[in-house]
């Protein structure tokens, strides 16, 4: 009799530990297996929510039911619950949802909130607006109390120093005062993730540390017999290079050109250091440079001085920086603006005189001023 009972108890046994083992399978491949998401969404977790009582019992198998943040996250289509529990737990906040990008560029500084668009991942612009010409619509108002917004300070290539702090004065999102404005060419022309609240001198400091690592960087790996003694003069000529074309694939060429120019004891005369020495760097010119102006003499304009100017005429890009210090090898001495927001080169005067003669044609054609590249008079 016994025997029998321990026989059918250890079978009962046996049923159970099958259906709860069938149990933990299914409830394991329910939360690993493909979830119901047709398409991805944008999924806000509020301040002090907490995980549901489905996801209480996921998080079992995986602990991680006290990780839960608050913010935006990007679940994917048919994300599985694992995957879910993951995302709003492992990831960082705010993965999408909306962002306010402080663009500062050398015509302006924009404010762009914008959001992210879950089925195709891209941003969607909602609103945009300059703080110096107008005040900030009620949607960026609105949208900048959120919890969850992402906040980026993007700085262009080409902007002065001066521009930088003059901007970052008027970003309402930080706080805090920058006591002076940088020594020009400091900082670097990057996109910078903050948060509200953010200190003005902070993001100084960090602008300033990533353009010394760059120039660091770049001045190890430079080649030889370059017309610089230091890094410094280096990233003058980086500013100089930028200032004078936008196109990256030309700019070792440009660099080339003012390197050339330096090892055979001709002056730079280029016109954005004229336009530094009128501006110091202050404003926008807006117009194409006088004859007078061309034979003022300051401390940056090159046709009047020797060599290079005293200080950057502007916050260089890594592109720029890598020219200067790595230039394309050409015989070029001149360059000129091409029509098509390049440039052309020219080993000799006559060559050059003539590219000019064709530039002038253009900016008749199209009523424009007069613009940078390398004169042929020394």
């Amino acid at each position: 009799m016994w025997r029998a009972v321990a026989s059918n108890a250890l079978t009962l046994f046996i049923v159970v530990l099958v259906v709860a083992s069938g149990l933990l399978a299914w409830g394991r491949q329910q939360f690993t297996g493909v979830g119901p998401l047709e398409t991805a969404i944008c999924f806000r977790v509020e301040r002090g929510a907490s995980l549901s009582a489905v996801s209480r019992s996921l998080a079992d198998y995986s602990g991680k039911a006290d990780g839960l943040k608050f913010g935006s996250y990007l679940v994917p289509a048919s994300a599985s619950m694992g995957q879910v529990l993951d995302i709003l737990t492992a990831g960082g906040q705010s993965t999408c949802g909306r962002e306010v990008n402080f663009r500062i560029s050398v015509a302006e500084a924009e404010v762009v909130l914008r959001e992210l668009d879950p089925v195709t991942n891209r941003y969607v612009e909602v609103v945009q607006f300059d703080p110096a010409k107008v005040a900030a619509p009620a949607e960026y108002l609105s949208a900048a109390e959120a919890d969850d917004i992402r906040w980026r300070i993007t700085l262009a290539e080409g902007v002065t120093s001066w521009q930088v702090v003059d901007a970052l004065r008027r970003a309402d999102f930080l706080e805090g005062l920058i006591e002076k404005v940088p020594a020009e060419g400091t900082l670097a022309p990057d996109s910078y993730e903050v948060e509200r609240g953010s200190l003005r001198a902070d993001l100084i400091t960090e602008m300033e540390a990533r353009q010394a690592a760059t120039l660091a960087e770049l001045w190890a790996a430079r080649a030889e017999g370059l017309p610089y003694d230091s890094p410094e003069q280096a990233l003058i000529m980086a500013s100089i290079v930028e200032k004078e074309t936008g196109i990256p694939e030309e700019r070792k060429q440009v660099a080339s050109v003012f390197v050339n120019r330096l090892e055979q004891g001709m002056r730079l005369q280029t016109d954005p250091t004229v336009i530094y020495g009128i501006t110091k760097g202050e404003s926008v010119l807006g117009r194409g440079l006088r004859q007078s102006e061309l034979r003022r003499r300051t401390d940056w304009n090159t046709y009047v001085i020797d060599g290079l100017p005293p200080t950057p005429i502007a916050n260089p890009g890594r592109l720029s920086i890598e020219a200067a210090l790595n230039p394309d090898t050409t015989d070029f001495l001149f360059f000129v603006a091409d029509g098509s927001g390049g440039h052309v080169f020219a080993t000799n005067l006559a060559d050059h005189n003539r590219n000019v003669a064709e530039w002038r044609k253009i900016e008749r054609a199209q009523g424009q001023a007069e613009t940078g590249g390398v004169q042929g008079a020394d």
